[in-house]
């Protein structure tokens, strides 16, 4: 078994004209939202072997803030091809995991994500319709999915079980 968490960056700034959208920072609602996603991976017991998270300002301070929650330091690499990924790219690069990683976090944008995890489930999946997950990838919200595979080669379209899709707003 594999699991993927999918973390989209934290509602961001808007309020420095000018600012390049790589530069963004988080909004306040943000910081509180990333701290809701902090806790609620360390309730749920829910810590990955990896987190590959897009150099982009918001989603690295995303992650900081969501860490900061943590019992312990996650393992982090920050990639330049994360930011503003298509799907495409997402799922290659993860399908090229090491497999001694059992549990993987990508932390990064839309509207890659949700096309992402869209594919991966299939966009008619109870499960995804159920949490609203078809509809739309809000920021701060935090998929999580599960692959009846031995190698994150396998990994591939409708391969997922969604297992929880939580939004920040539903948190505490």
């Amino acid at each position: 078994m594999r699991e993927l968490l999918l973390l989209r960056h934290a509602k961001s700034a808007w309020d420095v004209p000018g600012l390049e959208d790589h530069a963004r920072d988080l909004a306040p609602r943000g910081r509180k939202a990333a701290k809701k996603i902090g806790r609620l991976l360390a309730r749920e017991g829910l810590l990955p072997d990896l987190v590959l998270c897009s150099t982009a300002v918001r989603a690295v301070r995303t992650l900081e803030l969501v860490q900061a929650e943590l019992p312990r330091p996650l393992e982090v690499r920050h990639l330049d091809e994360l930011y503003l990924a298509s799907e495409e790219a997402m799922l290659k690069l993860v399908r090229a995991q090491d497999d001694g990683i059992r549990s993987l976090m990508l932390v990064g944008h839309d509207p890659g994500f949700h096309r992402l995890a869209l594919l991966l489930v299939g966009a008619q999946a109870p499960a995804a319709v159920r949490t609203g997950l078809v509809q739309k990838f809000p920021t701060g919200a935090l998929a999580r999915l599960r692959f009846p595979v031995e190698h994150w080669a396998e990994v591939g379209p409708g391969g997922a079980e969604l297992l929880a899709f939580w939004k920040p707003r539903e948190l505490d």
